[in-house]
Protein backbone atom coordinates (compact mmCIF):
# COMPACT_ATOMS: atom_id res chain seq x y z
CA UNK A 1 0.00 0.00 0.00
CA UNK A 2 1.46 3.10 -0.66
CA UNK A 3 2.16 5.98 1.93
CA UNK A 4 -0.93 8.07 0.47
CA UNK A 5 -3.36 5.51 1.15
CA UNK A 6 -2.11 4.72 4.49
CA UNK A 7 -1.77 8.71 5.17
CA UNK A 8 -5.71 8.73 4.27
CA UNK A 9 -6.32 5.75 6.05
CA UNK A 10 -5.07 7.05 9.12
CA UNK A 11 -6.96 10.33 8.48
CA UNK A 12 -10.25 8.20 7.66
CA UNK A 13 -9.43 6.45 11.54
CA UNK A 14 -9.38 10.09 12.90
CA UNK A 15 -12.15 11.82 11.44
CA UNK A 16 -14.17 8.11 12.64
CA UNK A 17 -12.96 8.45 16.06
CA UNK A 18 -13.64 12.52 16.32
CA UNK A 19 -17.17 11.68 15.16
CA UNK A 20 -17.38 9.19 17.45
CA UNK A 21 -16.66 11.50 20.60
CA UNK A 22 -19.21 14.20 19.65
CA UNK A 23 -22.16 11.35 19.18
CA UNK A 24 -21.12 9.35 22.35
CA UNK A 25 -21.03 12.44 24.10
CA UNK A 26 -17.46 12.03 25.53
CA UNK A 27 -15.12 14.30 24.49
CA UNK A 28 -12.21 12.43 26.54
CA UNK A 29 -13.04 9.09 24.96
CA UNK A 30 -9.18 8.79 24.03
CA UNK A 31 -7.81 9.32 28.27
CA UNK A 32 -10.32 6.17 29.42
CA UNK A 33 -9.18 3.27 30.57
CA UNK A 34 -8.72 1.35 27.59
CA UNK A 35 -9.52 -1.92 29.02
CA UNK A 36 -13.29 -0.18 29.20
CA UNK A 37 -15.11 -2.42 27.06
CA UNK A 38 -17.89 0.23 25.44
CA UNK A 39 -14.38 2.45 24.86
CA UNK A 40 -12.25 -0.24 23.36
CA UNK A 41 -14.94 -0.73 21.14
CA UNK A 42 -15.39 2.38 20.19
CA UNK A 43 -11.32 3.65 19.68
CA UNK A 44 -10.73 0.17 18.17
CA UNK A 45 -11.91 0.87 14.42
CA UNK A 46 -9.38 -1.32 12.25
CA UNK A 47 -9.41 -0.59 8.69
CA UNK A 48 -7.13 -3.11 7.42
CA UNK A 49 -9.82 -4.97 5.67
CA UNK A 50 -10.92 -1.71 3.28
CA UNK A 51 -11.35 -3.39 -0.25
CA UNK A 52 -14.25 -2.24 -1.62
CA UNK A 53 -16.76 0.96 -1.11
CA UNK A 54 -18.95 -1.16 0.90
CA UNK A 55 -16.58 -1.38 4.03
CA UNK A 56 -16.82 2.18 4.26
CA UNK A 57 -20.09 1.95 4.96
CA UNK A 58 -20.14 -0.82 6.78
CA UNK A 59 -17.35 1.16 9.08
CA UNK A 60 -19.25 4.38 9.74
CA UNK A 61 -21.97 2.42 10.43
CA UNK A 62 -20.45 0.32 12.78
CA UNK A 63 -18.67 3.28 14.47
CA UNK A 64 -21.90 5.30 14.49
CA UNK A 65 -23.58 2.31 16.47
CA UNK A 66 -20.78 1.63 18.99
CA UNK A 67 -20.92 5.47 19.79
CA UNK A 68 -24.51 5.24 20.39
CA UNK A 69 -24.46 2.13 22.51
CA UNK A 70 -21.93 4.12 24.93
CA UNK A 71 -24.12 7.35 25.08
CA UNK A 72 -27.76 5.39 25.23
CA UNK A 73 -27.42 1.94 26.32
CA UNK A 74 -26.77 1.53 30.11
CA UNK A 75 -25.58 -1.73 31.17
CA UNK A 76 -27.09 -1.97 34.85
CA UNK A 77 -30.84 -1.52 32.95
CA UNK A 78 -29.83 -3.61 30.30
CA UNK A 79 -29.15 -6.62 32.74
CA UNK A 80 -31.99 -5.85 35.24
CA UNK A 81 -34.59 -5.95 32.24
CA UNK A 82 -33.06 -9.01 30.54
CA UNK A 83 -35.58 -11.65 30.05
CA UNK A 84 -35.51 -14.90 32.05
CA UNK A 85 -35.89 -17.19 29.15
CA UNK A 86 -32.80 -17.47 27.25
CA UNK A 87 -34.69 -17.86 23.83
CA UNK A 88 -36.01 -14.68 24.01
CA UNK A 89 -32.38 -13.12 25.28
CA UNK A 90 -30.73 -13.17 21.53
CA UNK A 91 -34.73 -11.13 20.21
CA UNK A 92 -33.71 -8.23 23.38
CA UNK A 93 -29.97 -7.94 22.28
CA UNK A 94 -31.75 -6.80 18.90
CA UNK A 95 -34.01 -4.77 20.25
CA UNK A 96 -31.62 -2.64 21.96
CA UNK A 97 -29.35 -2.60 19.09
CA UNK A 98 -32.36 -1.24 17.13
CA UNK A 99 -33.61 1.55 20.32
CA UNK A 100 -30.49 3.48 20.37
CA UNK A 101 -29.55 2.95 16.83
CA UNK A 102 -32.95 4.40 16.31
CA UNK A 103 -32.03 7.54 18.38
CA UNK A 104 -29.27 8.04 16.71
CA UNK A 105 -30.84 8.40 13.10
CA UNK A 106 -33.57 11.16 15.16
CA UNK A 107 -30.62 13.04 16.40
CA UNK A 108 -28.83 13.17 13.02
CA UNK A 109 -29.71 12.80 9.65
CA UNK A 110 -26.15 11.60 8.75
CA UNK A 111 -26.30 8.97 11.14
CA UNK A 112 -29.66 7.51 9.73
CA UNK A 113 -28.09 7.70 6.50
CA UNK A 114 -25.22 5.70 7.38
CA UNK A 115 -27.18 2.87 9.20
CA UNK A 116 -29.70 2.47 6.21
CA UNK A 117 -26.90 2.12 3.27
CA UNK A 118 -25.03 -0.64 5.67
CA UNK A 119 -28.27 -2.59 6.20
CA UNK A 120 -29.45 -2.18 2.51
CA UNK A 121 -25.95 -3.93 1.97
CA UNK A 122 -26.31 -6.85 4.58
CA UNK A 123 -29.89 -7.48 3.40
CA UNK A 124 -29.03 -7.26 -0.57
CA UNK A 125 -25.75 -9.93 0.16
CA UNK A 126 -28.30 -12.58 1.70
CA UNK A 127 -28.50 -15.69 0.30
CA UNK A 128 -30.58 -18.95 1.10
CA UNK A 129 -31.04 -22.07 -0.94
CA UNK A 130 -34.13 -22.96 0.33
CA UNK A 131 -36.94 -21.45 2.12
CA UNK A 132 -39.71 -24.02 2.51
CA UNK A 133 -40.77 -23.78 6.14
CA UNK A 134 -39.78 -21.71 9.12
CA UNK A 135 -36.48 -24.44 10.20
CA UNK A 136 -34.81 -22.45 6.87
CA UNK A 137 -34.84 -19.24 8.53
CA UNK A 138 -33.47 -18.66 11.87
CA UNK A 139 -35.81 -16.57 14.34
CA UNK A 140 -33.33 -14.13 15.23
CA UNK A 141 -32.57 -13.45 11.71
CA UNK A 142 -36.21 -12.83 11.32
CA UNK A 143 -36.89 -10.53 14.11
CA UNK A 144 -33.79 -8.31 12.93
CA UNK A 145 -35.50 -7.72 9.77
CA UNK A 146 -39.05 -7.18 11.79
CA UNK A 147 -36.70 -4.68 13.70
CA UNK A 148 -35.25 -2.80 10.64
CA UNK A 149 -38.88 -2.80 8.62
CA UNK A 150 -40.89 -1.53 11.62
CA UNK A 151 -38.19 0.99 13.92
CA UNK A 152 -35.55 1.22 11.42
CA UNK A 153 -37.87 1.98 8.39
CA UNK A 154 -35.37 0.02 6.05
CA UNK A 155 -37.17 -1.66 3.23
CA UNK A 156 -36.66 -5.35 2.70
CA UNK A 157 -36.26 -6.82 -0.58
CA UNK A 158 -38.09 -9.93 -2.12
CA UNK A 159 -35.92 -12.35 -0.49
CA UNK A 160 -35.60 -10.53 3.17
CA UNK A 161 -39.48 -10.18 2.53
CA UNK A 162 -39.89 -13.93 2.47
CA UNK A 163 -37.66 -14.58 4.82
CA UNK A 164 -39.72 -12.31 7.41
CA UNK A 165 -42.99 -13.56 6.12
CA UNK A 166 -42.53 -16.95 7.83
CA UNK A 167 -42.05 -15.21 11.29
CA UNK A 168 -44.13 -11.59 10.53
CA UNK A 169 -47.52 -13.01 12.16
CA UNK A 170 -46.18 -14.40 15.39
CA UNK A 171 -44.04 -11.21 15.48
CA UNK A 172 -47.06 -8.77 15.26
CA UNK A 173 -49.49 -11.18 17.46
CA UNK A 174 -47.17 -9.88 20.51
CA UNK A 175 -45.65 -6.67 19.77
CA UNK A 176 -48.26 -5.22 16.98
CA UNK A 177 -50.11 -3.76 20.44
CA UNK A 178 -47.04 -2.48 21.76
CA UNK A 179 -45.31 -0.77 18.52
CA UNK A 180 -46.80 2.65 19.37
CA UNK A 181 -45.58 2.75 22.55
CA UNK A 182 -42.78 1.06 22.05
CA UNK A 183 -41.27 4.17 19.62
CA UNK A 184 -42.64 6.55 22.07
CA UNK A 185 -39.84 5.34 24.85
CA UNK A 186 -37.33 4.51 22.83
CA UNK A 187 -35.45 7.53 24.64
CA UNK A 188 -36.41 5.85 28.23
CA UNK A 189 -34.10 2.43 28.46
CA UNK A 190 -35.71 1.41 31.63
CA UNK A 191 -39.12 1.66 29.90
CA UNK A 192 -38.38 0.07 26.57
CA UNK A 193 -36.49 -2.90 28.07
CA UNK A 194 -38.94 -3.59 30.11
CA UNK A 195 -41.74 -3.77 28.02
CA UNK A 196 -39.42 -5.43 25.27
CA UNK A 197 -38.74 -8.05 28.07
CA UNK A 198 -42.48 -8.81 29.02
CA UNK A 199 -43.54 -9.05 25.92
CA UNK A 200 -40.76 -11.78 24.48
CA UNK A 201 -41.55 -13.80 27.79
CA UNK A 202 -44.81 -13.96 26.42
CA UNK A 203 -43.93 -15.04 23.38
CA UNK A 204 -45.26 -18.55 22.11
CA UNK A 205 -42.52 -18.94 19.88
CA UNK A 206 -39.90 -21.17 22.17
CA UNK A 207 -41.13 -24.24 22.39
CA UNK A 208 -39.27 -27.14 21.93
CA UNK A 209 -36.35 -27.57 24.04
CA UNK A 210 -34.21 -28.29 20.94
CA UNK A 211 -35.04 -24.56 20.05
CA UNK A 212 -34.33 -23.14 23.50
CA UNK A 213 -30.76 -25.50 23.37
CA UNK A 214 -29.90 -24.20 19.81
CA UNK A 215 -30.52 -20.35 21.31
CA UNK A 216 -28.32 -20.79 24.62
CA UNK A 217 -25.75 -22.24 22.21
CA UNK A 218 -25.98 -18.87 20.56
CA UNK A 219 -25.99 -17.13 23.87
CA UNK A 220 -22.87 -18.93 24.61
CA UNK A 221 -21.07 -17.98 21.96
CA UNK A 222 -21.82 -14.30 21.34
CA UNK A 223 -24.09 -12.75 24.08
CA UNK A 224 -20.73 -13.05 26.84
CA UNK A 225 -20.89 -9.12 27.26
CA UNK A 226 -24.84 -8.27 28.37
CA UNK A 227 -24.59 -5.11 26.70
CA UNK A 228 -25.24 -6.26 22.86
CA UNK A 229 -22.14 -6.20 21.39
CA UNK A 230 -22.17 -9.89 19.68
CA UNK A 231 -24.72 -8.35 16.67
CA UNK A 232 -26.39 -11.53 15.59
CA UNK A 233 -27.61 -10.37 12.79
CA UNK A 234 -23.90 -9.68 11.49
CA UNK A 235 -22.74 -13.81 12.60
CA UNK A 236 -25.39 -14.84 9.87
CA UNK A 237 -24.17 -12.03 7.58
CA UNK A 238 -20.98 -13.78 7.52
CA UNK A 239 -22.93 -17.01 6.89
CA UNK A 240 -23.90 -15.73 4.20
CA UNK A 241 -21.49 -14.13 2.72
CA UNK A 242 -19.07 -17.48 3.27
CA UNK A 243 -21.78 -18.55 0.86
CA UNK A 244 -20.95 -16.20 -1.61
CA UNK A 245 -17.51 -16.03 -1.71
CA UNK A 246 -16.87 -16.16 -5.02
CA UNK A 247 -18.79 -13.33 -5.94
CA UNK A 248 -17.58 -11.77 -3.61
CA UNK A 249 -14.33 -12.16 -4.73
CA UNK A 250 -14.77 -11.17 -8.11
CA UNK A 251 -15.99 -7.80 -6.62
CA UNK A 252 -12.84 -7.15 -4.63
CA UNK A 253 -10.72 -8.12 -7.90
CA UNK A 254 -12.47 -5.29 -9.68
CA UNK A 255 -11.67 -2.34 -7.23
CA UNK A 256 -8.71 -0.46 -5.88
CA UNK A 257 -8.36 1.53 -3.20
CA UNK A 258 -7.44 5.02 -5.43
CA UNK A 259 -10.18 3.80 -7.95
CA UNK A 260 -13.37 4.00 -5.05
CA UNK A 261 -11.38 7.04 -4.28
CA UNK A 262 -10.73 6.71 -0.47
CA UNK A 263 -10.79 11.12 -0.54
CA UNK A 264 -14.59 10.94 -1.28
CA UNK A 265 -14.99 8.56 1.19
CA UNK A 266 -12.86 10.81 3.77
CA UNK A 267 -14.96 13.80 3.02
CA UNK A 268 -18.05 12.26 3.76
CA UNK A 269 -17.06 11.28 7.36
CA UNK A 270 -15.38 14.60 8.06
CA UNK A 271 -18.74 16.14 6.45
CA UNK A 272 -20.56 13.66 9.34
CA UNK A 273 -17.75 15.02 11.96
CA UNK A 274 -18.47 18.55 11.00
CA UNK A 275 -22.37 17.71 11.49
CA UNK A 276 -21.98 16.05 14.49
CA UNK A 277 -21.76 19.44 16.44
CA UNK A 278 -25.74 19.85 15.68
CA UNK A 279 -25.58 16.83 18.36
CA UNK A 280 -24.10 18.62 21.13
CA UNK A 281 -26.72 21.45 20.99
CA UNK A 282 -29.65 18.80 21.25
CA UNK A 283 -26.99 17.13 23.93
CA UNK A 284 -27.45 20.43 26.33
CA UNK A 285 -31.39 21.00 24.74
CA UNK A 286 -32.42 17.43 25.59
CA UNK A 287 -30.01 17.01 28.80
CA UNK A 288 -33.12 17.42 31.48
CA UNK A 289 -36.30 15.60 30.34
CA UNK A 290 -37.77 16.71 33.45
CA UNK A 291 -37.63 20.23 32.38
CA UNK A 292 -40.39 21.58 29.99
CA UNK A 293 -41.03 24.47 28.05
CA UNK A 294 -44.72 25.33 27.50
CA UNK A 295 -44.41 27.42 24.32
CA UNK A 296 -40.90 28.73 22.93
CA UNK A 297 -43.18 30.91 20.28
CA UNK A 298 -42.25 33.95 22.46
CA UNK A 299 -39.38 33.89 22.68
CA UNK A 300 -36.68 36.48 21.34
CA UNK A 301 -33.28 36.41 20.85
CA UNK A 302 -31.98 39.79 19.84
CA UNK A 303 -28.97 42.28 19.60
CA UNK A 304 -29.22 45.28 21.67
CA UNK A 305 -29.10 47.75 19.46
CA UNK A 306 -32.71 46.61 18.17
CA UNK A 307 -34.72 47.34 21.13
CA UNK A 308 -33.96 51.28 21.08
CA UNK A 309 -33.35 53.77 18.75
CA UNK A 310 -29.40 55.17 17.98
CA UNK A 311 -30.28 58.39 20.28
CA UNK A 312 -31.61 56.72 22.78
CA UNK A 313 -28.50 54.18 22.94
CA UNK A 314 -26.33 57.76 23.30
CA UNK A 315 -27.70 58.91 25.77
CA UNK A 316 -27.82 55.47 27.47
CA UNK A 317 -24.10 55.25 27.03
CA UNK A 318 -23.50 58.71 27.98
CA UNK A 319 -25.54 58.16 31.43
CA UNK A 320 -23.28 54.64 32.14
CA UNK A 321 -20.17 57.22 31.69
CA UNK A 322 -21.02 59.64 33.78
CA UNK A 323 -22.03 57.62 36.63
CA UNK A 324 -19.21 55.95 36.67
CA UNK A 325 -16.18 58.59 36.84
CA UNK A 326 -14.65 57.81 40.12
CA UNK A 327 -15.39 54.01 39.77
CA UNK A 328 -13.89 53.92 36.62
CA UNK A 329 -10.41 54.48 37.21
CA UNK A 330 -10.23 51.89 39.74
CA UNK A 331 -11.70 49.35 37.27
CA UNK A 332 -9.02 50.76 34.06
CA UNK A 333 -6.04 50.60 37.05
CA UNK A 334 -7.07 46.80 37.36
CA UNK A 335 -7.81 46.42 33.57
CA UNK A 336 -4.11 47.95 32.48
CA UNK A 337 -2.44 45.36 35.37
CA UNK A 338 -3.92 41.90 33.34
CA UNK A 339 -3.09 44.05 29.84
CA UNK A 340 0.45 44.37 31.06
CA UNK A 341 0.34 40.63 32.79
CA UNK A 342 -0.46 39.51 29.58
CA UNK A 343 1.79 41.34 26.81
CA UNK A 344 4.82 41.18 29.08
CA UNK A 345 4.24 37.17 28.46
CA UNK A 346 3.59 37.95 24.68
CA UNK A 347 7.01 40.03 24.77
CA UNK A 348 9.04 37.36 26.47
CA UNK A 349 7.72 34.52 24.99
CA UNK A 350 10.18 33.32 21.67
CA UNK A 351 12.25 30.75 21.31
CA UNK A 352 15.29 31.30 19.50
CA UNK A 353 18.64 29.29 17.74
CA UNK A 354 16.06 27.37 15.63
CA UNK A 355 16.92 25.75 12.03
CA UNK A 356 13.68 27.86 10.75
CA UNK A 357 11.04 30.41 11.70
CA UNK A 358 11.77 34.50 11.62
CA UNK A 359 15.23 35.39 10.72
CA UNK A 360 16.34 36.90 14.54
CA UNK A 361 18.37 40.10 13.22
CA UNK A 362 20.24 39.98 16.82
CA UNK A 363 22.55 37.44 15.52
CA UNK A 364 23.17 39.17 11.97
CA UNK A 365 26.87 40.52 13.75
CA UNK A 366 27.80 37.24 13.77
CA UNK A 367 27.41 36.32 10.02
CA UNK A 368 29.26 39.80 9.28
CA UNK A 369 32.24 38.93 11.78
CA UNK A 370 32.57 34.85 10.53
CA UNK A 371 30.37 34.12 7.41
CA UNK A 372 30.83 30.38 8.27
CA UNK A 373 28.12 31.14 11.27
CA UNK A 374 25.01 29.69 9.83
CA UNK A 375 21.96 31.98 10.21
CA UNK A 376 19.65 31.71 13.29
CA UNK A 377 15.62 31.94 13.34
CA UNK A 378 13.55 32.94 16.19
CA UNK A 379 9.70 31.61 16.69
CA UNK A 380 6.65 32.61 18.91
CA UNK A 381 6.16 30.18 21.38
CA UNK A 382 2.29 29.24 22.03
CA UNK A 383 0.79 30.98 24.98
CA UNK A 384 -2.12 29.99 26.85
CA UNK A 385 -3.73 33.40 26.61
CA UNK A 386 -3.61 33.50 22.80
CA UNK A 387 -6.62 31.89 20.84
CA UNK A 388 -9.23 32.30 23.57
CA UNK A 389 -12.81 33.58 23.78
CA UNK A 390 -14.13 34.64 26.80
CA UNK A 391 -18.14 35.04 26.87
CA UNK A 392 -19.74 37.47 29.61
CA UNK A 393 -23.23 36.60 30.54
CA UNK A 394 -24.89 38.94 32.99
CA UNK A 395 -27.81 38.30 34.30
CA UNK A 396 -30.24 41.31 33.63
CA UNK A 397 -33.10 40.31 36.06
CA UNK A 398 -34.70 43.40 38.01
CA UNK A 399 -32.64 42.61 41.62
CA UNK A 400 -30.12 44.14 39.36
CA UNK A 401 -31.54 47.53 38.86
CA UNK A 402 -28.90 50.01 40.00
CA UNK A 403 -25.66 49.90 41.29
CA UNK A 404 -25.43 46.41 40.24
CA UNK A 405 -26.01 46.40 36.43
CA UNK A 406 -24.16 49.69 36.39
CA UNK A 407 -21.04 48.62 37.16
CA UNK A 408 -21.65 44.95 35.65
CA UNK A 409 -21.91 46.86 32.37
CA UNK A 410 -18.81 48.78 32.89
CA UNK A 411 -16.07 46.10 33.79
CA UNK A 412 -17.51 44.44 30.65
CA UNK A 413 -16.78 47.59 28.66
CA UNK A 414 -13.38 47.94 30.24
CA UNK A 415 -12.36 43.99 30.17
CA UNK A 416 -14.06 43.84 26.08
CA UNK A 417 -11.33 46.73 25.20
CA UNK A 418 -8.57 45.45 27.71
CA UNK A 419 -8.66 41.54 26.15
CA UNK A 420 -8.94 43.01 22.96
CA UNK A 421 -6.05 44.84 23.06
CA UNK A 422 -4.20 41.29 23.48
CA UNK A 423 -5.82 39.37 20.72
CA UNK A 424 -8.45 37.74 23.12
CA UNK A 425 -12.07 38.18 21.71
CA UNK A 426 -14.55 38.73 24.31
CA UNK A 427 -18.54 38.59 23.77
CA UNK A 428 -21.39 40.03 25.67
CA UNK A 429 -24.32 38.69 26.46
CA UNK A 430 -27.57 38.97 28.76
CA UNK A 431 -30.69 37.35 29.56
CA UNK A 432 -34.15 38.70 31.28
CA UNK A 433 -38.10 37.78 30.28
CA UNK A 434 -39.87 40.11 28.05
CA UNK A 435 -42.52 40.20 30.66
CA UNK A 436 -43.23 40.27 34.40
CA UNK A 437 -46.12 37.93 34.80
CA UNK A 438 -45.39 35.29 32.13
CA UNK A 439 -46.82 37.70 29.21
CA UNK A 440 -48.01 35.87 25.81
CA UNK A 441 -46.87 32.43 27.03
CA UNK A 442 -49.11 32.75 30.26
CA UNK A 443 -51.53 34.30 27.94
CA UNK A 444 -51.45 31.24 25.83
CA UNK A 445 -51.63 28.97 28.33
CA UNK A 446 -54.89 30.38 30.39
CA UNK A 447 -56.38 29.69 26.98
CA UNK A 448 -55.45 25.86 26.62
CA UNK A 449 -57.05 25.51 29.70
CA UNK A 450 -54.29 25.38 32.47
CA UNK A 451 -52.47 21.81 32.01
CA UNK A 452 -50.62 21.14 34.89
CA UNK A 453 -47.42 21.55 35.52
CA UNK A 454 -46.77 23.79 32.01
CA UNK A 455 -43.17 23.78 32.62
CA UNK A 456 -41.34 27.51 31.97
CA UNK A 457 -43.82 29.81 31.50
CA UNK A 458 -43.02 32.84 30.15
CA UNK A 459 -41.09 35.08 27.39
CA UNK A 460 -37.33 34.75 27.35
CA UNK A 461 -35.60 37.69 25.95
CA UNK A 462 -31.54 37.16 25.37
CA UNK A 463 -29.63 40.40 24.24
CA UNK A 464 -26.52 40.22 22.15
CA UNK A 465 -24.56 43.55 23.16
CA UNK A 466 -21.46 42.51 21.92
CA UNK A 467 -20.59 39.65 19.50
CA UNK A 468 -17.27 38.16 19.84
CA UNK A 469 -16.24 38.97 16.43
CA UNK A 470 -17.48 42.51 16.76
CA UNK A 471 -14.78 45.31 17.83
CA UNK A 472 -15.45 46.73 20.79
CA UNK A 473 -15.84 50.72 19.31
CA UNK A 474 -18.50 49.30 17.42
CA UNK A 475 -20.39 48.05 20.46
CA UNK A 476 -19.62 50.24 23.11
CA UNK A 477 -22.85 52.23 23.21
CA UNK A 478 -25.04 49.19 23.58
CA UNK A 479 -23.78 48.28 27.17
CA UNK A 480 -25.56 51.52 28.11
CA UNK A 481 -28.73 50.05 27.15
CA UNK A 482 -28.27 47.47 30.28
CA UNK A 483 -29.78 51.10 31.86
CA UNK A 484 -32.88 51.12 30.14
CA UNK A 485 -35.85 51.49 32.54
CA UNK A 486 -38.20 48.70 32.34
CA UNK A 487 -35.83 45.97 30.72
CA UNK A 488 -34.73 44.22 33.78
CA UNK A 489 -37.37 41.87 34.81
CA UNK A 490 -37.04 37.80 35.58
CA UNK A 491 -34.10 35.52 35.47
CA UNK A 492 -34.31 32.10 33.71
CA UNK A 493 -30.67 30.54 34.41
CA UNK A 494 -30.51 27.50 32.68
CA UNK A 495 -31.33 28.07 29.64
CA UNK A 496 -29.46 31.15 29.43
CA UNK A 497 -26.45 29.61 29.81
CA UNK A 498 -27.52 26.94 27.67
CA UNK A 499 -27.81 29.67 24.80
CA UNK A 500 -24.44 30.85 25.79
CA UNK A 501 -22.30 27.87 25.82
CA UNK A 502 -24.25 26.76 22.23
CA UNK A 503 -22.83 30.18 21.12
CA UNK A 504 -19.18 29.77 22.82
CA UNK A 505 -19.20 26.13 21.45
CA UNK A 506 -19.49 26.90 17.46
CA UNK A 507 -16.22 29.06 17.96
CA UNK A 508 -13.09 27.93 16.18
CA UNK A 509 -10.95 29.27 19.53
CA UNK A 510 -8.81 26.47 21.29
CA UNK A 511 -9.57 27.91 24.40
CA UNK A 512 -12.79 28.73 25.76
CA UNK A 513 -14.24 30.36 28.95
CA UNK A 514 -17.59 31.56 30.11
CA UNK A 515 -17.71 34.04 32.76
CA UNK A 516 -21.15 34.28 34.59
CA UNK A 517 -22.71 37.11 36.47
CA UNK A 518 -25.49 36.72 38.62
CA UNK A 519 -26.89 37.69 41.96
CA UNK A 520 -28.83 34.71 42.77
CA UNK A 521 -31.11 32.24 42.34
CA UNK A 522 -33.46 31.58 38.69
CA UNK A 523 -36.38 32.62 40.07
CA UNK A 524 -39.43 33.58 37.59
CA UNK A 525 -42.62 34.06 39.18
CA UNK A 526 -45.08 32.73 36.22
CA UNK A 527 -43.45 29.80 36.10
CA UNK A 528 -42.46 28.84 39.82
CA UNK A 529 -46.71 29.86 40.70
CA UNK A 530 -47.37 26.25 38.72
CA UNK A 531 -44.58 23.95 38.80
CA UNK A 532 -42.23 22.94 42.08
CA UNK A 533 -40.53 25.28 44.15
CA UNK A 534 -37.22 24.44 42.63
CA UNK A 535 -37.73 23.66 39.00
CA UNK A 536 -35.50 26.44 37.85
CA UNK A 537 -32.59 25.41 40.09
CA UNK A 538 -32.80 21.52 38.72
CA UNK A 539 -32.76 22.95 35.47
CA UNK A 540 -29.62 25.12 36.09
CA UNK A 541 -27.69 22.66 38.01
CA UNK A 542 -27.68 19.95 35.52
CA UNK A 543 -26.94 22.24 32.67
CA UNK A 544 -23.87 23.94 34.31
CA UNK A 545 -22.78 19.95 35.59
CA UNK A 546 -22.78 18.80 31.68
CA UNK A 547 -20.87 22.08 30.84
CA UNK A 548 -18.64 21.51 33.65
CA UNK A 549 -18.27 17.68 33.20
CA UNK A 550 -18.68 17.33 29.22
CA UNK A 551 -17.40 19.92 27.46
CA UNK A 552 -14.11 21.87 26.71
CA UNK A 553 -15.94 24.92 28.17
CA UNK A 554 -14.34 26.76 30.85
CA UNK A 555 -16.87 27.74 33.77
CA UNK A 556 -16.27 30.75 35.99
CA UNK A 557 -19.46 31.80 38.00
CA UNK A 558 -19.35 35.67 40.44
CA UNK A 559 -22.23 35.93 42.82
CA UNK A 560 -23.02 39.27 43.63
CA UNK A 561 -24.38 38.85 47.54
CA UNK A 562 -24.89 35.53 46.89
CA UNK A 563 -23.41 31.82 47.17
CA UNK A 564 -23.95 30.76 44.01
CA UNK A 565 -21.50 27.39 44.36
CA UNK A 566 -24.26 25.07 44.80
CA UNK A 567 -24.50 25.40 40.92
CA UNK A 568 -20.84 26.16 40.19
CA UNK A 569 -17.54 24.24 40.65
CA UNK A 570 -16.19 27.13 40.16
CA UNK A 571 -17.71 30.20 42.31
CA UNK A 572 -16.54 33.63 43.78
CA UNK A 573 -19.03 36.01 46.15
CA UNK A 574 -18.52 39.07 46.25
CA UNK A 575 -20.77 40.77 49.12
CA UNK A 576 -20.17 44.87 47.95
CA UNK A 577 -21.01 45.36 44.00
CA UNK A 578 -17.61 47.79 44.18
CA UNK A 579 -15.30 44.60 44.31
CA UNK A 580 -16.85 43.06 41.16
CA UNK A 581 -14.02 44.66 38.97
CA UNK A 582 -11.35 43.52 40.78
CA UNK A 583 -12.67 40.17 41.21
CA UNK A 584 -13.55 39.72 37.10
CA UNK A 585 -10.08 40.65 36.48
CA UNK A 586 -8.30 39.11 39.01
CA UNK A 587 -10.22 35.43 38.41
CA UNK A 588 -9.34 35.98 34.79
CA UNK A 589 -5.83 37.01 35.44
CA UNK A 590 -5.64 33.76 37.49
CA UNK A 591 -6.35 31.85 34.75
CA UNK A 592 -4.14 33.49 31.94
CA UNK A 593 -1.38 32.26 34.41
CA UNK A 594 -2.33 29.06 35.08
CA UNK A 595 -2.41 26.45 32.32
CA UNK A 596 -5.89 24.96 30.55
CA UNK A 597 -6.96 22.66 32.84
CA UNK A 598 -7.70 19.61 31.63
CA UNK A 599 -10.97 17.67 31.23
Amino acid sequence: MSSKETNLKEKFRIALNSTAKVISDDIDLNKKNPEDKKTKDIISIELDNLTNPSDFIRLRAESDSRALKKKFSDDLIYKKNLPSNNSSRSLYNIAEKIRYEALGGQMLKGIEKNFRENYSQIINRKRKDKLITKEDVPVTEAFELYMLKNFHKIKLNPLTSSMLNFWEKDFEKSIEKHKEFLINNLEDQNIYASKFSQILEEMDIFQSEEDEKKEEENQDKGQDNPSNDDQNSDNEDNKDENNNQETQATLDADYSIDEFNLDEQLNDVESDEQSSDQIVKKNIDNINLDYKIFTTQFDEITKAENLENIDEIAKLRRNLDQQLVGFQDVITKLANKLQRQLLAKQNRAWEFDLEEGLLDSSKLPRIIMDPYNSLSFKKEKDLDFKDTVVTLLIDNSGSMRGRPITIAAICADILSRTLERCSVKVEILGFTTKNWKGGQSRELWTKSSKPKTPGRLNDLRHIIYKSADAHWRQAKNNLGLMLKEGLLKENIDGEAISWAYNRIKKRKEERKILMVISDGAPVDDSTLSVNSGDFLEKHLKKIVKFIENKSDVEVLAIGIGHDVSRYYKKAIKITDVNELGDVMISQLSSLFENKKKLH
